[in-house]
């Protein structure tokens, strides 16, 4: 299935790009969600600052983009270390000499119940997609406000509908929201576009896990496993990384510069709170 593409054409088809000239940052770039921003947003034109742990992977999802005659550079750092955002904003600007575009999408938070949740889960969980998102967009922000900039946090329905086996996540997901709303105040005052994506189930290498478990009451059956959990979720069906990439650039194209402090759910209708 094509990914659908909020700006009105099917992926490949020539037309005007819409982030010309455009510098981006993209954490979690490495795979899965970020991996996908950062091919999307490079074909859109934007120049990329791929930030995430493996460098190994990074050259190569710079490699990709390279080859379809973009431009990237790649950071391998930790971003729960607090000295490692600032390092990422100062990458790009020794590189590119300014940024334009913030997307945090790195971050992943442990499962499992409260009671045997430890310390170091609840402090690694924020560690990294919250602090990591802060101190990035702190460290970024007078770059952004100088270029009118935007910042998109890609975050996640959890933080909406918390569940018990979530309580980490929940909690991480809905401080970004807030993050999300706040910043995006202070966006309106310095002329920095702030919003936000949730995405529901997304077919990543975490999810694919979970499918190939739940795929042994299925015969092995991977598309019959996801069909089940879509049927569960009551959902349309279970996303691609596309999917959110696609999002990703219409949001930060030209055409949607009215949206600010938008927290949009991309899951299928998995949201069922009004």
């Amino acid at each position: 299935m094509t990914p659908i593409d909020p700006l009105g054409a099917a992926h490949g088809t020539d037309r005007a790009a819409t982030l010309a000239g455009k510098i981006a940052i993209v954490t979690g770039a490495s795979r899965g969600i970020g991996r996908a921003i950062a091919l999307r947003l490079a074909r859109e034109g934007g120049t990329l600052v791929l930030a995430a742990r493996d460098q190994k992977t990074l050259t190569g999802v710079a490699d990709e983009i390279a080859a379809g005659g973009g431009v990237a550079t790649s950071v391998a750092v930790d971003l729960r270390v607090p000295e490692m955002p600032a390092a990422v904003v100062r990458s790009a600007l020794d590189a590119y000499g300014a940024i334009d575009i913030v997307v945090n999408n790195a971050g992943a938070t442990r499962r499992g119940d409260f009671l045997e949740l430890s310390e170091a889960d609840w402090a690694d969980g924020f560690a990294l997609k919250f602090f990591g998102a802060v101190r990035l967009v702190r460290a970024a922000w007078p770059h952004l406000k100088e270029r009118r900039g935007a910042v998109l946090n890609i975050i996640g329905v959890g933080g909406r509908t918390p569940g018990a086996e979530f309580t980490i996540g929940g909690s991480v997901n809905g401080a970004c929201l807030s993050f999300t709303k706040a910043l995006a105040d202070i966006g309106i005052r310095d002329g920095v576009q702030v919003n936000a994506i949730n995405p529901g189930f997304v077919r990543t290498d975490r999810l694919r896990g979970w499918l190939e478990s739940a795929a042994a009451s299925h015969g092995g059956d991977m598309e019959a496993a996801a069909s089940e959990m879509a049927r569960r979720a009551n959902v349309v069906r279970l996303g691609e990384p596309d999917d959110i990439a696609s999002l990703a650039a219409f949001i930060l194209s030209p055409e949607a510069r009215l949206l600010q402090g938008a927290l949009v759910d991309l899951d299928g209708g998995q949201t069922k709170t009004v």
